[in-house]
């Protein structure tokens, strides 16, 4: 199915004309009531689900809900005819996210007959991209790969530590698996010889839409390194035969609730074109406007939405792999949202050593499950940098991909297994299984031995 198609039916990303410079934009989130005055029913799925979605739902008996029907385009039309640029929407929860520039906007939104609620997620000038950012980032290019003994290059030892390359000498790299990086820019990586085996089967920027992935943020494109590398004695990652498709939905020039709804339609997305498993290296709980960042107690896998959106991914039979977060370190210290999903892996960060990171988040969950779920390297772990060559990196934005990676791998080397029992899997066999806490999780998993374990109990 042609992504444009699979844009409107699940991600449904509408644009229209630019804010004046200088103009400050108002973001709301408004819930809709229903999903009624619709043309899609969930007897014909294939309408909105790609076939590969939908093999998946029935390999697990999984059913059509209405969760996965598309919000009401007659709701939509009629924001759009009272003044509000749509920008996104989200099935999951419902609701739109909708610009203007009229602060007052808000009351009339609200008294819409087909509205429930609406939120102010966004007020600031927007930011203006260049024009001319393709051929000046394509420039910094040097690509001058050193090589090494090993085969895995410099990605040897975070692969190692995981038992993954055992895995992969069983035959299992990623061939046949789909794995989607919800982030925050790819910049370079359409143009650097390190990455130029990735196989990328599309791309979309759920912030500014009619901007390339490529051209902002290389946030992204490292964590990508990280799992689809594959330069032979130079760096390998943890899922070299994968398929990949890359999606941006944090904006990196503010910090607010409406990039949950750009992630919300990103997840959705990623679910609808049939992906695997998706990592997202993203997480929030201090935003611009202060009132509404996250409290501690709201750490229960609903209150916020992007949670709510990463809880419902196993329903789907998507993996979600999730960074725990970079505050163990400071006032914070907790895992941050969507990291306290339900169902999802949540990964914390520690060295080569099997130490754990300083600045690793802290879970467990309000609602008391343990979190993280599983470690990987985090501290010193092998990337690509944005001028083409290799470097290094910190955080659990790097950990999460890595196991991500891996999990793909054992998924396809498991295909009967669902999302649930994998992370279940990973659980038993972590270093930590017996004595899992909030800081070191289930600990770091052998995942040859969580391949050996599945295989004889299905």
């Amino acid at each position: 199915m042609k992504l444009s198609v699979l844009l409107l039916a699940s991600a449904m990303v509408f644009t229209s004309t630019a804010l004046r410079a200088q103009e400050i934009a108002y973001k709301y989130r408004v819930y809709f009531k229903d999903k009624k005055e619709s043309p899609y029913k969930k007897s014909r799925p294939q309408e909105f689900l790609s076939q590969k979605a939908l093999d998946r739902r029935a390999k697990w008996n999984l059913k059509i809900d209405d969760h996965d029907l598309p919000v009401s385009p007659a709701y939509v039309k009629r924001l759009a005819e009272n003044g509000n640029q749509v920008l996104c929407v989200s099935k999951w929860n419902n609701t739109a996210l909708v610009q203007n520039t009229d602060s007052t906007k808000l009351e009339a939104l609200a008294e819409l007959p087909f509205v429930t609620k609406v939120q102010r997620v966004f007020a600031a000038v927007p930011y203006q991209h260049p024009d001319d950012v393709t051929e000046k980032r394509k420039a910094e290019i040097k690509d001058t790969l050193e090589t090494t003994v090993f085969f895995y290059g410099e990605g040897a030892r975070q692969i190692e530590q995981l038992n993954g390359i055992t895995l992969h000498r069983a035959g299992f790299r990623g061939q046949g698996m789909t794995i989607a990086v919800i982030d925050g820019g790819f910049y370079n990586a359409d143009a650097m010889g390190l990455l130029d085996n990735v196989k990328v089967l599309g791309t979309h920027n759920f912030v500014r839409p009619n901007q390339s992935v490529y051209d902002e943020g290389s946030h992204g494109m490292s964590v990508l390194s990280c799992i689809g590398t594959n330069k032979p004695y130079s760096f390998v990652g943890t899922a070299p035969e994968a398929e990949f498709w890359l999606l941006v939905s944090e904006d990196g020039f503010s910090e607010t609730p409406a990039e949950e709804d750009y992630w919300a339609a990103a997840v959705e997305f990623a679910d609808s074109v049939g992906a695997d498993v998706a990592n997202t290296s993203l997480g929030y709980n201090k935003f611009d406007i202060e009132d509404l960042s996250v409290k501690v107690e709201e750490l229960d896998g609903h209150t916020h939405l992007i949670s709510r959106s990463a809880s419902l991914t196993a329903s789907r039979g998507l993996m979600l792999v999730n960074s725990a977060g970079n505050s163990g370190g400071n006032t914070w210290k907790y895992i941050t949202p969507p990291a306290d999903a339900n169902n999802i892996i949540t990964v914390g960060a520690v060295d080569l050593n099997g130490e754990v990171a300083v600045f690793s988040s802290l879970g467990n969950t309000a609602d008391g499950r343990i979190k993280p779920d599983v470690m990987a390297c985090g501290l010193w772990a092998t990337v690509a940098r944005s001028d083409g060559s290799i470097g290094y990196a910190n955080g659990t934005s790097f950990s999460s991909p890595i196991t991500a990676g891996m999990v793909a791998c054992l998924m396809q080397a498991l295909p009967d297994f669902r999302p649930e029992e994998i992370i279940t899997l990973l659980h038993e066999c972590g270093n930590n299984a017996k004595h899992p806490n909030s800081l070191y999780g289930y600990g770091i998993p052998d995942y040859w031995k969580a391949y050996c374990k599945g295989k004889f109990r299905k």
